[in-house]
């Protein structure tokens, strides 16, 4: 299980190298993803709060990354957090997000990424539910159910 002090380390020491790495430029990612996904995924943009219905859905399945669709999340370690984005307590492996420390807007966040193909997805605080304390508060538009 991550926890925050495994965050932290992971950020500052480095990520486990992912199974896998997918790479494009980003003519070949703006020319594959819709506006809204490319801007948030691929230019760490975020998307308004409350904006998706995923914040208040909590039908059972797995969330993949919608850039490179590896797993991410699944529905059982998903929570309503209130902040208007959804929010997860966990990744399905600890391997398929990584953390990179993000002092944008004045504060210090840690950001989550893909680690199979550096999307940006959101970030991950230490103000969850136990056991793992972990709120990992991503934007919709970067995941889809698997499968879908």
């Amino acid at each position: 299980m991550i926890n925050w002090p495994e965050v932290m380390r992971r950020a500052e020491a480095g990520n486990p190298k992912p199974p896998r790495r997918v790479e494009k430029t980003p003519e070949a990612w703006r020319a594959l993803l819709a506006p809204e996904v490319f801007e948030v995924t691929r230019l760490a943009g975020t998307e308004r709060p409350f904006s998706s219905e995923m914040c208040s859905r909590f039908d059972a399945g797995k969330y993949a990354c919608a850039c490179c669709e590896t797993l991410l999340f699944d529905a059982s370690e998903k929570f309503d957090s209130g902040t208007g984005w959804p929010s997860f307590t966990q990744p399905v492996d600890a391997a398929a997000v990584a953390y990179v420390g993000d002092h944008s807007r004045g504060m210090m966040r840690m950001e989550a990424i893909c680690a199979v193909c550096d999307a940006h997805l959101g970030h991950v605080f230490p103000d969850g539910p136990p056991p793992s304390g972990l709120r990992y508060c991503m934007n919709a538009v970067s995941l889809q159910k698997a499968g879908a």
